[in-house]
């Protein structure tokens, strides 16, 4: 029976659906005109069958619940000799056509998406790379959040790297959205995977990423941008006008604000770093606006007031977990755009390996 509704494919549940619901339509139809007697009065109804199975099943099934219908209205029409039988059975005969044709765009449109959705995936991964769950001395996760759910990436950026200068990391938000942000964003992590290695001064890469930037991307177009490197235990913040970072220590929630405000990457920012020293235990959270401006009925989302409630207790990785989970039930699963998390705890200073001492020094000591 599945393979006569589904072709090669098992059924679906959502072929199920489409199936019981216009069996179910069927049936109710039958019960009501045996109760009403001989007079075929509800027998169009069952044109509306292959219609609802349309809505969820593909084409065969729909061919099939048109067949069973044909016969269904048959049957009571005969019955009835007051009524145009070859009417009745050309009527379910063209719903069923015009209901196939229906399935058969639909699961064109459907299958496109899918297609889309894992183009989608594949240019996150290609893009986004997993980051985690150790960095350096530094514990990470990152998270993307997409408010599309034809498509999972967008204009949203991040990395963590392990440097001779430090963990570096960077967190972005592309003006814009759609393949030209994709592309931009590209261009950034290509550009910080390379510099974050060869410059030793934060500045330095920030002025990097800008002449890349403005390379690339017209007048009006920018990206939010904030740099950080933790190098024995000193944290450095570069602000180029993103959502500043939240410090979670001991309970509390400290907003890391820069000195001054910063333009963008794309505006040739001056970079004026922040420094914080930290203690081993300290998070820091990282994210783009897409989260401070996601809101229900107006509200916005609280983020500073339940960071530590959400992402300050487990690991990093469960930390986001509950922080989108937070989220997505506050907005009700509907984000008006995409966002980005990091999360680092550090963990205490990275060890010092023991000099290898020289053979000739080996010889004098034991003498």
């Amino acid at each position: 029976m599945h393979s006569l509704l589904t072709g090669r494919r098992p059924i679906s549940p959502g072929s199920r659906a489409g199936l019981g619901a216009a069996v179910a339509l069927l049936a109710l139809v039958s019960v009501i005109e045996l109760a009403d007697g001989s007079k075929a009065s509800y027998v169009g109804l069952v044109a509306a069958a292959p219609f609802l199975a349309a809505a969820f099943a593909p084409w065969r099934v729909v061919l099939t619940v048109g067949a069973l219908a044909t016969v269904v209205g048959a049957a009571f029409v005969l019955s009835d000799p007051s009524f145009p039988a070859a009417v009745n059975v050309a009527g379910v005969g063209l719903s069923t056509g015009i209901a196939a044709a229906v399935a058969t765009i639909r699961d064109r449109q459907a299958r496109r998406i899918d297609e889309l959705f894992k183009l989608a995936q594949v240019a996150q991964q290609a893009v986004l790379r997993p980051i985690g769950p150790h960095v350096g001395t530094l514990a990470v996760a990152g998270r993307y959040i997409s408010a599309t759910a034809a498509a999972d990436i967008g204009g949203d950026l991040y990395e963590a790297l392990d440097t001779p200068y430090g963990v570096r990391m960077i967190i972005g938000d592309v003006r814009g959205k759609g393949l030209d942000a994709v592309r931009l964003a590209s261009i950034v992590l290509g550009s910080y995977r390379h510099v974050a290695f060869e410059r030793g001064d934060l500045r330095t890469v920030v002025a990097d990423l800008d002449r890349a930037v403005a390379r690339s991307v017209g007048d009006e177009d920018f990206v939010t941008a904030v740099l950080v490197e933790e190098r024995g235990g000193t944290l450095t913040i570069v602000n180029c006008g993103h959502p500043a970072p939240l410090l979670l220590r001991r309970g509390k929630v400290i907003q890391l604000d820069p000195p001054a405000p910063v333009p963008p990457l794309g505006f040739r920012p001056e970079a004026q770093p922040r420094v914080e020293r930290l203690e081993p235990g300290d998070r820091l959270l990282l994210f783009t606006d897409g989260l401070g401006e996601a809101r229900r009925e107006g509200e916005f989302f609280p983020t500073a007031e339940r960071a530590w409630q959400l992402v300050g207790h487990g690991t990093v990785g469960d930390g986001l977990a509950s922080l989108e989970s937070a989220l997505q039930e506050w907005v009700h699963g509907r984000l008006d755009d995409d966002i980005a998390l990091v999360l680092m705890e550090y963990t205490g200073p990275r060890p010092v390996a023991n000099a290898a001492m020289p053979s000739w020094e080996v010889g004098a000591a034991g003498s």
